[in-house]
């Protein structure tokens, strides 16, 4: 089982940038890919960014691109967000998530990148507004 803590969420201006941070603890490295992922009010779940536990290859939703780039420290342990000109369509409560390499927990389940992403963070808010 692997425990995710999300920080850094907050209220910031659009054109404005926020970077959120995603802790990683527990055995190491048990899934494929490590992502975020952003649910608005009465939305689904949808991802935003993920990176492969082995080859590091990034994965962004259209919506991001050329804005949000994902970082992974792994001496830290950590994986980040870097938002940069937000917008109010971003605003939502965004969760670190993995993809099990072991069998699923009970969800919710996205699909991402052609991974099943199923282990959540508490989630934390990101707010848009001017």
């Amino acid at each position: 089982q692997v425990d995710l803590v999300e920080s850094g969420g907050g209220l910031v201006q659009p054109g404005g940038s926020l970077r959120l941070s995603c802790a990683a603890s527990g055995h190491t490295k048990p899934y494929y890919a490590i992502g975020w992922f952003r649910q608005a009010p009465e939305k689904e779940r949808e991802g935003v960014a993920s990176i492969g536990a082995t080859d590091g290859r990034t994965h962004y939703a259209d919506s991001v691109k050329g804005r949000f780039t994902i970082i992974r420290d792994d001496l830290e342990n950590t994986v980040y967000l870097q938002m940069n000109h937000l917008k109010p369509e971003d605003t939502g409560l965004y969760y670190c998530g993995t993809a099990p390499s072991g069998p699923l927990p009970s969800g919710p389940y996205v699909h991402f990148d052609g991974w099943v992403f199923a282990s959540w963070g508490q989630g934390i808010q990101v707010t848009v507004s001017s």
